[in-house]
């Protein structure tokens, strides 16, 4: 029985364009959490945090990530917060394997659009800086690291695929 894929990361790391990929190596479905975030508030991420701020998005992200868990093993691209919040990881069932896109913070902010990411907004380098600083603890718990500068998503998601079949089954 293959495990749930979920890549976790930065925003700017790859996790959307990544899991896609891998999601068709696997000839699995993919999940991009924001986007059913979006799907399940009908607002997009920007409007969710104008009207309930950080902490009704991160209640929303919970539980999506809830309903993304109980569907049949696929490739979840998390939202690059959702394994700082507390008690997310032990949320997730045993065997899931969560792979840390890993990327410098200045690929990251070349990565990212202007628009669209609240926790961005301003100076994204020094924003995405902060956001590591905060959040490198808990990526560090993923199962698997993924490098992800200087490659083509292509690459990575070869190499996501590789750990997803030899530590989930697939």
């Amino acid at each position: 029985m293959s495990a749930h894929v979920v890549l976790v990361g930065l925003p700017g790391a790859g996790k959307t364009t990544v899991g896609r990929l891998v999601a068709d190596r696997l000839g699995a479905e993919f999940t991009d959490l924001d986007d059913a975030i979006a799907a399940a508030a009908g607002r997009d991420i920007p409007a969710i945090f104008a009207q309930d701020g950080e902490p009704g998005f991160r209640r929303l992200e919970r539980e999506a990530m809830r309903r993304a868990l109980a569907r049949p093993s696929h490739v979840i691209a998390a939202g690059g917060g959702w394994m700082a919040e507390p008690g997310n990881l032990e949320a997730v069932p045993a065997g899931t394997v969560i792979i840390y896109l890993q990327c410098r913070v200045e690929a990251a902010a070349a990565r990212t659009p202007g628009g669209g990411r609240p926790l961005l907004a301003g100076d994204r380098l020094e924003r995405l800086r902060r956001l590591l600083e905060r959040r490198e603890a808990a990526y560090g718990r993923a199962s698997h690291v993924v490098p992800t500068d200087d490659r083509a998503p292509a690459e990575v998601a070869r190499d996501v695929a590789a750990l997803a079949r030899s530590h989930g089954g697939w």
